[in-house]
């Protein structure tokens, strides 16, 4: 009984998505679209579509958001402010008045810098760009107004949109049904008075990083003062299926004017190496003292195609909850788990290295980091010093497998092979000796 018990759970397990977004190093981290109805129209309503990104270190870079979506009727939209829609649709019905947007499923984007002050919305207009909860607040915001025809013009008859999708600027996001909550409260400027929306619904969208990509983006190579090893990047880290695609450091092609460019398709240009990830993630134990130890973090971009704006970087490991400095880079600890502090986010400062260049001379950031020693746990043997997890831009990179992490000398680094070896050599040694 117990045996098919556990095949059936086995069953069960597998046939679970293993696309469900759940992020340990921030559990409650999500992209929630709020739209208020603020007012009502003779065929619709006008509604203020809010978008907050509460993850902690995963951001949407230019290109930016895309958001769309289906309408549950034949609903139109008249017009928008702060955002526009990618295409208008067939609209040939309409007579006088033509709709901003007649499809069915509509595709919306978020405007340029230097719109028009009449065409702009509150936090609108940043090209899509917006930044993670953890590193600026105030900028994990946008928005657009909306006017909705054709649909109920009351709380009963108003169907909610369905079908969800959001871009950022990639694949990777899940985004549910949109729910009924409570109106959405305002205060006026003078504080004095609170207004409500006559009607409020949420969308969460969550992230997936198998969703986003069937490899990794970035790795982690490693280093320390008490060893010569270098311990690169896995081969393959991020995949070679476009190994014919990389150009090397040296090549003439770099200098053809627009070849750095962008594409729409974000499709990226590596330099070749063995490991053909975008982003290295270098952790080298620079010194120890009596009381503290320092480590150095480089992160090099191999992409000649993609300036990082705002970038991060999250590294998981069991000292961090002491750290005493931290040069170069602006940090903060992420605490999940009220009980455990061992996860922290690195930045760069704002307006010094906050934006990780191209591939190439520039393409690198870096900074040192002093940490102050439990001398409970601390240790250099057995790979201690090196970090448990690391996310760059909200991506998990590839870690060296462990048994290649630099080692003390003065330790053994015993190989499982050579042990074995050992083992069955013993008998014949005993029948040469005896």
């Amino acid at each position: 009984m117990r045996g098919l018990i556990g095949v059936a759970g086995f069953f069960l397990i597998a046939l679970i998505p293993h696309t469900v977004a759940f992020d340990p190093l921030d559990p409650n981290g999500n992209i929630t679209i709020k739209w208020d109805v603020m007012s009502w129209t003779p065929d619709g309503y006008v509604a203020t579509v809010t978008m907050n990104n509460f993850q902690m270190y995963r951001h949407i870079m230019t290109p930016g958001w895309t958001l769309g979506w289906t309408w549950a009727k034949k609903e139109v939209i008249w017009s928008m402010v702060g955002a526009q829609t990618t295409e208008q649709g067939d609209c040939s019905k309409f007579k006088g008045n033509i709709p901003h947007c007649c499809k069915k499923n509509p595709t919306v984007v978020d405007l340029l810098p230097g719109t028009p002050y009449n065409q702009q919305f509150t936090n609108c207009c940043k090209g899509g760009v917006l930044a993670s909860w953890g590193q600026d607040p105030q900028s994990s915001v946008s928005a657009f107004q909306v006017s909705v025809g054709q649909a109920g013009t009351t709380n009963k008859t108003v169907k909610l949109p369905k079908n969800f999708t959001l871009l950022g600027p990639g694949p990777g996001y899940t985004c549910g049904p949109a729910k009924i909550v409570p109106p959405t409260k305002f205060f006026t400027p003078d504080l004095r008075r609170k207004t409500q929306a006559l009607m409020t619904w949420n969308v969460t969208c969550t992230y997936s990083q198998f969703l986003a990509r069937k490899h990794p983006s970035c790795c982690v190579s490693m280093s320390s003062f008490y060893n010569e090893t270098i311990t690169t990047c896995p081969s393959c880290a991020c995949g070679c299926e476009n190994r014919n695609k990389c150009i090397k450091s040296d090549s003439k092609l770099l200098s053809v004017v627009g070849v750095n460019t962008p594409r729409k398709d974000n499709a990226p240009l590596i330099q070749c190496t063995h490991h053909m990830c975008p982003i290295r993630v270098h952790w080298h134990v620079k010194l120890n003292y009596k009381d503290y130890w320092r480590v150095k973090l480089t992160v090099t971009n191999f992409n000649y195609r993609i300036n990082y704006t705002q970038w991060t970087l999250v590294v998981q490991h069991p000292n961090l909850n002491n750290v005493t400095q931290v040069f170069s880079f602006d940090y903060k600890p992420l605490v999940p788990y009220q009980s455990i502090n061992d996860t922290g986010m690195f930045y760069g400062m704002k307006f010094y290295n906050d934006l990780l260049m191209e591939a190439g001379p520039s393409g690198t950031v870096q900074s040192e980091v002093l940490l102050q020693k439990d001398k409970e746990t601390f240790s250099f043997n057995q790979g201690w010093a090196f970090p448990r997890k690391v996310y760059f831009n909200g991506d998990e990179c590839m870690l060296p497998p462990p048994d290649t992490y630099p080692y003390l000398p003065n330790s053994a680094h015993r190989s499982p092979a050579a042990f074995a070896t050992l083992l069955f050599s013993l008998p014949f040694l005993f029948t040469i000796l005896f």
